[in-house]
């Protein structure tokens, strides 16, 4: 789709940010829901199970939950926080918030106590809505004391969800676009998780984003397998569906068989999961034997996919267009989307800036490299957040006037393609060699031992670091000589891996199917 397919403008926003606009979008959250509701409203929104719920039916729910959060003194700006599974529930409630002007605040099911006292503290959360069997993570009451609210689904502690379905009207609010719609705690991989601040903005560009890059409209199907609470569950599948009037049809959990047949029945044509979840349906013995034809766009991010991957599934799925989604939290979800079809003359690339998107390549002076030359990725945009929630210091450190800084290193081609070569601190320097893990893992996905692979570098005294190479290879031969002759084959004598772990599990990954490196390089 052309890159001005809508009419775009610039505005500023956030005090002082120049960037580039949709002239035509709906100004928050809520406006968007109820234009889809008022266009189909018999249209089946969502789907879990057996059950199904119409836009119509939806925006009922929405409103009773609003209007009985209201009653309880919840509204505009307060912070609501949601220890839920994906279900109904979260959706209601994501909607209900933007409703009322509330903002929500999503947080990881897998989370254990310290880690969701320090969410709700850091934020403040005046409510906080859990699944029943969540309850023995929850802090105690003390240790919160923001916290004015609790709602339990299920038998718990608090006030029972069911009550807040009775029939009310939700009272009328002013909701600027500007407003923070949604708390989205980063993974803190290095010190503590940041609250980046998804505004009604932000989210609506993000939303139209996918809509326009990967050609959605009315009657999309969509399975929500990653969990609703990251940025792809709630971005690219919840909101984008509100967007088009399409059908989101949420997965309580990731199983491949189970993901398959809900594609089948459904008839899904869209939808954003992580490289792992394809090469887990593409080891049922059945896969092929699917109905997948009305799967027109794949999309995928958060890891990259490997070569094979892409080439088992062009082979079985023909009809099917495998899109590179590459963002972040901090970006809203996408920053750039890799246009249908393009995959097979660019493989490596994780697509084109979307829309609205401006990205720059810098050294680390923060010169601006020319094309095809690598440096950090900085990403502007009115999709990127204004910051982190009461949190100066990492707003200050993380953004350069409006630029996030990524800490990806990457490229942009003569064509205007970008590629993601690895994040800063994965880079692995070998003798002065740089090395990217990407690249090496790429060759080793080709390999028949190798289920999959993470790389990460090992200190070394002489050469600063070496390549090692963490390997599941499920109930395949374990064949270290042949893995290494065969990356030598293939890549630099300096790229090929120094070390092989062969690992009696699948990688660490966290809920959204990231790899824990961390968690590699510890032993």
């Amino acid at each position: 789709m052309s890159q001005e397919a809508l009419p775009i403008r610039r505005e500023i926003h956030y005090g002082t940010r120049l960037v580039r606009c949709f002239a035509d979008r709906p100004p928050h959250i809520d406006a968007m829901f109820r234009k889809t509701v008022a266009r189909h409203p018999e249209a089946t929104a969502l789907v879990l199970g057996d059950q199904r719920l119409s836009y119509r039916t939806l925006d009922d729910t929405v409103e009773y939950i609003a209007a009985n959060l209201a009653a309880r003194g919840l509204g505009k700006g307060d912070r609501i926080a949601l220890l839920l599974g994906n279900g109904f529930e979260f959706v209601f409630l994501v909607l209900a918030a933007a409703r009322l002007g509330a903002i929500i605040v999503p947080m990881n099911i897998r989370q254990r106590r310290p880690e969701i006292a320090f969410m709700l503290n850091q934020c403040a959360a005046a409510a906080l809505v859990y699944d029943a069997e969540h309850g023995p993570n929850l802090p105690e009451r003390d240790e919160v004391p923001a916290l004015r609210h609790l709602f339990v689904v299920g038998e718990g502690e608090g006030t029972a969800f069911s009550q807040l379905l009775a029939p009310g009207s939700a009272p009328a609010v002013d909701i600027a676009e500007e407003d923070v719609f949604s708390i989205l705690y980063t993974s803190g991989t290095t010190g503590r998780p940041k609250g980046a601040m998804l505004t009604h903005f932000s989210t609506v560009h993000s939303v139209i984003h996918y809509k326009e890059c990967c050609g959605l409209g009315a009657g999309e199907v969509s399975i929500m397998a990653v969990p609703a609470s990251h940025v792809t569950g709630l971005v690219a599948n919840i909101l984008t569906m509100v967007l088009v009037g399409g059908t989101t049809v949420i997965m309580p959990a990731f199983k491949a068989r189970t993901f398959l047949e809900l594609a089948e029945r459904e008839r899904l044509s869209f939808t954003i999961i992580v490289p792992a979840m394809y090469n887990l349906c593409l080891l049922d013995p059945d896969f092929a034997k699917f109905d997948l034809s009305a799967w027109r766009v794949a999309g995928f991010g958060g890891a990259p996919m490997p070569r094979a991957t892409i080439e088992r599934l062009a082979a079985t799925c023909p009809n099917m267009a495998l899109v590179n989604c590459y963002g972040s939290t901090e970006t809203t979800s996408p920053a750039t989307i890799l246009p249908p079809g393009h995959i097979k003359d660019h493989p490596t690339s994780v697509g084109r800036p979307v829309h609205c998107a401006d990205i720059l390549v810098v050294d680390e002076s923060g010169k601006e490299m020319p094309p095809g030359e690598s440096g950090e990725l900085l990403i502007g945009g009115p999709m990127v957040v204004p910051g982190y929630w009461d949190n100066p210091e990492a707003t200050e450190s993380g953004f350069v006037n409006g630029y996030w800084r990524s800490g990806d290193i990457g490229a942009v081609d003569e064509q205007g393609y970008v590629h993601v070569f690895d994040r800063k601190k994965d880079m692995i320097n070998r003798g002065g060699f740089k090395v990217y893990c990407i690249e090496v893992e790429s060759v080793l996905s080709h390999h028949p031992s190798v289920v999959e692979s993470a790389v990460v570098g090992t200190p070394c005294p002489v050469l600063g670091e070496r390549v090692h190479a963490f390997i599941y290879s499920g109930d395949r031969p374990r064949d270290e000589a042949g893995i290494k002759a065969f990356c030598a084959e293939r890549m630099s004598d300096y790229k090929v891996p120094d070390y092989i772990t062969f690992l009696d599990e699948p990688l660490p990954r966290n809920a959204n199917g990231k790899v824990l490196k961390t968690a590699l390089r510890t032993p």
